[in-house]
């Protein structure tokens, strides 16, 4: 088992959009079980490959009990108008902010095999995909704000004690 340590705002590999990833290559399958040993520590919905240092097209997620991964994800549909959820992330240790988000999204992608996965849902489920998603484009949820709550975020992250 291999929990691997999770970088934090200002680290450059978060800012990487994600290469698509070779279900096949070496490497792979020890990247996943990394994705899914680092999503399982309680109080984790979603753990994207850049959060532990690799700018790939791969995340892990741990929503109502359910466990898994997909490998070079997209999202291929989104209903009903964005509304403000409570969002935080890992790495963005111990802060949170409104963040507009689909109440629902569906992304598809593959498995280690190759077979398609298809991950959708509406509550946790939609807010973790869109913003797992984010982190593959190389994006935070801050950047995701509006416009006055991220300049708040923004000084809070500037303030906070591991920056």
């Amino acid at each position: 088992m291999t929990v691997r340590e999770i970088r934090v705002f200002g680290d450059p590999v978060l800012r990487s959009k994600a290469e698509p990833v070779d279900p096949a290559a070496p490497g792979t399958a020890a990247l996943v079980q990394d994705l899914l040993d680092t999503v399982r520590l309680p109080g984790r919905a979603g753990v994207a490959a850049c959060q532990i240092g690799t700018a790939q097209a791969a995340f892990s997620f741990n929503v109502d009990g359910e466990v898994g991964y997909v490998l070079n994800p997209r999202i291929v549909e989104v209903r009903g108008e964005p509304e403000l959820v409570d969002e935080g992330c890992l790495s963005v240790p111990d802060l949170g902010f409104p963040t507009p988000r689909h109440p629902w999204c569906r992304v598809e992608g593959v498995d280690l095999d190759g077979a398609e996965v298809v991950l959708e849902g509406e509550g946790l489920m939609a807010q973790m995909l869109q913003h797992e998603m984010g982190h593959l484009d190389g994006r935070l949820y801050l950047q995701s704000l509006e416009r006055g709550m991220r300049a708040r975020a923004l000084e809070a992250v500037r303030a906070a004690p591991w920056y």
